[in-house]
């Protein structure tokens, strides 16, 4: 664990640091952490890809939907308490900090158990829905009872954390929480795949892994902020969850967009998995991995944005705009590089990162198959990157700033008003292939309106009054 962090440093980092040292220093742990998170997620599918069978891996990715609404459950209280958080620090309100944070967790920890509960009653029903055959069910369903609803309490609350202690400063500890669980599991699914389940219940055994690690994770962040509390102002204490109206509209004002951006995008995923899969088991399996394999450069730029998020916040609200815009510049030009390297490395390397998550032992023109429909897939799909990224940088410039309404406008843009209607005309106009055109298109059109947002707010900022949270 790395040493505790004083409030004089955090201040010094977020307020006076060079520009590129402090984005650095918060950016690089994200970074880390995303990554090793998303090598993590790509293990259950990697393991389950050793036995050869594809329908094990549509199991597992048309499952994965149902893990993915975890994020808006962290999202809610992790991104709305964090982002206020950091403006409290701003404003040296550590009281308020206290208060935001106790009641972002118990918040947190109340809807993933409503979350747990609703998956655990209409667990068969959604998996219908989400494009499960005869084949995949009972896979899907032994996948969901551990991960989703055993495992959502760790996931989300842990999430909840990351983000929470990130926005004090704490880059590093949530990277290591984050980092740590993810490796964890990385050791774990083979151990409970192949030596610990018997043949045929692999995807019980990935399952098993990730829900342990997560809550592994869930137990470090908890240790993390008890250790730190004194300097960072956190609390879980449950006499401390009691917060102001305003306080609450000002978590909720950002939260509730944030959790509706995840979630519109988990319900457009959703479509986008139900039209692939109406295509065949082998496309589905195959837009399993893409999924997984594309998320690489989306994790790095994700990471960049996360890391710019708190020194955005802290400098919007102590009003010195121009730091604030210089760290939302950087973030972007390093974005966009990491960008256009991957997308060439995609283009270049599809065929062997397609054939990594899949054995060749099963059925051959299965496996041929689903490599086929994954390289098209992922050359098609991996031109999202640098769209990608600016919807990112400008979302979390909204969420930094406190201004919610334009995240909010902003998915509806995206995934609303764009990406769902394209899924279905781009299917019905080019098939398969169309399926995965329609995100690349849809982050070009949505990521234009949402800097022209940005930019127009940004110039706002000049006005005396625009400093205040309204």
């Amino acid at each position: 664990m790395a040493k505790v962090q004083t409030k004089e440093e955090r201040d010094a980092l977020f307020s006076s640091a060079p520009v590129s040292k402090a984005l650095m220093t918060m950016a690089i742990p994200t970074i880390i952490s995303q990554l090793i998170n998303l090598i993590y997620n790509m293990a259950d599918t990697f393991f389950v890809g050793r036995v050869g069978n594809p329908i094990m891996i549509a199991a597992v990715s048309l499952s994965f939907t149902l893990f993915l609404f975890t994020i808006p459950i962290n999202g809610l209280f992790g991104v709305g308490g964090g982002s206020y958080i950091a403006r409290l620090i701003g404003l040296k309100d550590y009281e308020r900090v206290k208060h935001v944070s106790a009641f972002s967790f118990y918040g947190t920890l109340l809807i993933a158990i409503l979350y747990s509960l609703a998956v655990f009653i209409f667990m068969e029903p959604l998996l219908w829905t989400l494009g499960a055959s005869n084949d995949t069910i009972n896979y899907a369903k032994q996948y969901v009872m551990i991960v989703v609803v055993f495992g959502t309490i760790p996931t989300a609350m842990s999430g909840m954390l990351s983000h929470i202690l990130r926005n004090v400063g704490y880059s590093k500890q949530a990277g290591y929480g984050l980092s740590g669980g993810g490796i964890l599991n990385i050791i774990l699914d083979p151990l409970f795949m192949f030596v610990l389940m018997p043949d045929g219940y692999q995807v019980v055994g990935a399952a098993l892994a990730t829900a342990l690690s997560n809550t592994a994770s869930l137990i470090y962040f908890i240790v993390v902020l008890k250790k730190t509390q004194h300097e960072t102002g956190l609390s879980l204490n449950i006499r401390h969850m009691h917060v102001e109206k305003k306080d609450a509209a000002e978590i909720l004002k950002v939260g509730i967009p944030s959790a509706v951006t995840t979630l519109l995008m988990d319900f457009s995923n959703m479509f986008l998995n139900r039209a692939v899969a109406g295509h065949g088991d082998l496309q589905l399996a195959a837009f399993g991995i893409v999924g997984k394999i594309e998320r690489l450069s989306n994790a790095i730029c994700l990471g960049i944005s996360l890391g710019m998020l708190p020194l955005v916040a802290y400098n919007f609200a102590t009003k010195n705009y121009k730091r604030m815009k210089e760290f939302i510049k950087t973030a972007t030009i390093w974005g966009l590089t990491i960008s256009v390297i991957s997308i060439t490395f995609y283009e270049i390397f599809a065929g062997g990162l397609v054939n990594v998550f899949i054995s060749s032992k099963g059925d051959a023109a299965a496996v041929a198959a689903t490599v086929a429909f994954g390289v098209s897939f992922l050359r098609v799909r991996c031109l999202n990157a640098p769209f990608t990224l600016l919807n990112f940088i400008t979302t979390n410039s909204f969420q930094a700033m406190g201004k919610g309404s334009y995240a909010l406008i902003q998915a509806i843009v995206r995934q609303l008003i764009l990406y769902m209607p394209l899924i279905f005309v781009f299917d019905k106009l080019f098939g398969q292939i169309g399926l995965m055109a329609s995100y690349p298109t849809t982050e070009f059109v949505s990521c234009i309106v949402a800097v022209i947002m940005l930019l127009s707010l940004i110039r706002k900022l000049k006005k005396p009054d625009v400093g205040a949270n309204n």
